[in-house]
């Protein structure tokens, strides 16, 4: 019986996993086993990951708007209240972008809602 030479797609997949963990240390980067276990480590990571981001985003939007309302005498929570009040539906990025680098805006936005509420 002749010698059959394998083909190329097992050596395509083996390099196509080295490559997306070339950037590891030591046996991570250069044996295929070890940088296999390494991707999946590393992809269930990044899928955790996603939604923590996500999180830490909406937290830090949320205390940023709430820094910015207290410093115009006004809670978060009461902030939001208004809002929702006139069916402004917030968004929280904005918010917070607005708060941070454009505190007059934010002010003026505050003071409006609150008028509104105050003569109703």
């Amino acid at each position: 019986m002749t010698r059959v030479k394998r083909g190329y797609i097992a050596r395509k997949r083996r390099k196509k996993i080295l490559a997306f963990v070339s950037g590891s240390r030591g046996a991570h980067s250069k044996l295929f086993r070890t940088a296999n276990q390494r991707k999946a480590r590393a992809l269930v990571s990044v899928h955790r990951d996603r939604g923590k981001r996500k999180r830490d985003l909406r937290r830090l939007w949320i205390t940023r708007i709430n820094a910015a309302a207290r410093a115009n005498g006004v809670s978060y929570n009461r902030f939001i209240q208004y809002l929702y009040k006139r069916q402004l539906l917030p968004n929280h990025k904005t918010l917070a972008q607005i708060a941070v680098l454009d505190s007059n805006c934010f002010s003026t936005i505050l003071k409006t809602l609150s008028y509104d509420e105050i003569n109703r």
